[in-house]
């Protein structure tokens, strides 16, 4: 099904055309319509699915039908994390290149001067981290009056991070009569709890399983001492398929720690991590997006809401805590049917861990070897 059978109107097909996208994925096939018809849409889909186009396109589709009076807000979209408002922010400007429409981003770290200038001036789009406008909301700045749309982006991840007060008390600003989007990686009881509290008959659209990561992801595990992991990634980086690499890191002073090997090997690389401030995080992802480093070391704060095209590999360089962990992560490669690997590097006493995701995720994945590394080496000495 082409994008045109979907009800767009001509500016936003333009738009759609010049992001170079021909056919909809299926959480946009099944979406986009459902929310076009003005129902409350719960979208349950993993990561690198194209959700978030399967809620912007049929917002601006309406937001364009529908006679604007004076400045004010129309829509508001909560998200977990500054970069999924960035990235959010991205597709909205993209899709949105041919229509008259004003966007502003609230969330925390930066100046607030710019957010509530935004929000006094009634710009019809706001993408915001709920902590943020929340302070904002109370301290009496802009008017919600107006939304016609609410979206509470990765809902599951806001729950996680202790959001839902807040988002209650957002909520309960905003007009009854509206119309609200909630996409969310599982439908738990606790998410399925929330949608009877925020949404109204709502209707469900669900693709494919959280614990089935992306089929176009060629996933495979190197069994490597702890003391060689580092110099297997490096080996690894050597390769020339190795073009585009997230590396992922469990900890802030791991992943520097990595970084600081692979600059002293000429690898060119960034680092994303929440010790880092948000200028350099935003800075992190724009070099990595544009191709000005190849290597990007991040922490687990990542592998939720970025959105990089043709990253050609993801290294579970530490191998994740949780299995649901392993699917975010892996989800930034493969995205909307791109091809990509995902590597993850096994220490012998990970053994017992990579057992329990094989069975999580209902395959087994298949073992690997570097040709001429050694694997025997000995440990490195240790600096004095």
């Amino acid at each position: 099904m082409p994008f045109q059978a979907l009800g767009l109107e001509p500016r936003i097909l333009a738009a759609i055309k010049d992001a170079g996208y021909t056919e909809p994925t299926p959480i946009q096939s099944a979406a986009i319509p459902k929310i076009i018809a003005g129902v409350d849409v719960i979208g349950i889909a993993q990561t690198g699915t194209g959700k978030t186009a399967a809620f912007v396109l049929p917002m601006l589709q309406l937001l364009s039908r529908r006679e604007l009076k004076g400045r004010r807000m129309r829509v508001l979209v909560l998200a977990p994390t500054r970069e999924l408002v960035v990235q959010i922010e991205e597709n909205v400007r993209a899709y949105a290149r041919h229509l008259p429409l004003r966007v502003a981003l609230i969330f925390g770290g930066v100046g607030e001067r710019p957010q509530v200038e935004a929000l006094r001036d009634g710009v019809e789009l706001i993408i915001a981290c709920p902590g943020r406008l929340l302070d904002l909301m109370e301290r009496r700045h802009g008017d919600f009056s107006g939304i016609e749309f609410l979206v509470l982006d990765e809902a599951d991840r806001m729950l996680d991070m202790g959001f839902l007060p807040g988002i209650r008390r957002i909520v309960r600003a905003l007009p009854k009569k509206r119309q609200t989007l909630l996409f969310s990686a599982t439908l738990s009881p606790e998410i399925e709890a929330l949608t009877h509290e925020f949404l109204h008959q709502p209707t469900t659209v669900q693709v494919g399983r959280r614990s089935n990561p992306a089929e176009t992801v060629t996933q495979v595990a190197y069994e490597v001492p702890r003391h060689l992991k580092l110099a297997l990634l490096i080996a690894l980086l050597q390769q020339p398929d190795f073009d585009t690499v997230l590396v992922f890191s469990r900890t802030k002073h791991g992943a520097d720690r990595i970084a600081r090997k692979l600059e002293a090997c000429k690898i060119t690389n960034a680092t994303l991590h929440s010790n880092k401030s948000q200028n350099h995080r935003l800075r992190s992802l724009k070099a990595f997006k544009a191709g000005e480093v190849r290597v990007l070391v991040a922490t687990d704060i990542a592998a939720r809401g970025i959105d990089v095209t043709g990253i050609s590999h993801v290294v579970n360089y530490d191998f994740p805590m949780t299995n649901e962990d392993y699917v975010h992560r892996i989800g930034r490669t493969g995205r909307a049917n791109a091809v990509g690997d995902a590597v993850s590097f096994v220490c012998p006493d990970e053994h017992g861990d990579l057992r329990s995701l094989e069975r999580f995720i209902g395959r087994g994945l298949p073992r690997k070897k570097l040709e001429g590394f050694d694997y025997t080496a000995a440990a490195p000495p240790e600096p004095p």
